[in-house]
C-alpha cells in the first residue's frame, strides 16, 4: 500500500481516510446516519474487530458505541465529509 493523495492509504482502487467518532446517543446514531447518506460513497465504522456500514442505523447499533469508533471514508476528498460531520468527530 502506498499513499494517496488525500494523505490516506491508497489500497487497490480507491482512497481511504480514517477519523476517530463519537456517538453517545441515539439521537447522534440517527444524525449521523443522516448526514452520511448524502454521500455517495463508501463509509465504514469499525469497532474492535468489527466492521459495519456507517449507512446503516441497525449496524451502527451493533457496535460498542461507548467509546470512540473510526470511521474510515473510501474518497480522495474528504472536505465535505469532514465539514457536515465535525460535530460528531473525537477531540
Amino acid at each position: 500500500m502506498s499513499l494517496c493523495p488525500c494523505g490516506g492509504k491508497e489500497t487497490v482502487n480507491f482512497c481511504m481516510k480514517s477519523f476517530k467518532i463519537i456517538l453517545s446517543s441515539i439521537i447522534d446514531v440517527k444524525n449521523f446516519v443522516n448526514l452520511v447518506n448524502e454521500f455517495d460513497f463508501d463509509i465504514d465504522l469499525v469497532s474492535g474487530r468489527y466492521v459495519v456500514d456507517a449507512k446503516s442505523i441497525m449496524g451502527i447499533f451493533s457496535l460498542e458505541l461507548s467509546k470512540p469508533i473510526t470511521a474510515r471514508v473510501y474518497t480522495e476528498d474528504t472536505t465535505a465529509f469532514e465539514e457536515k460531520l465535525k460535530d460528531f468527530f473525537a477531540e
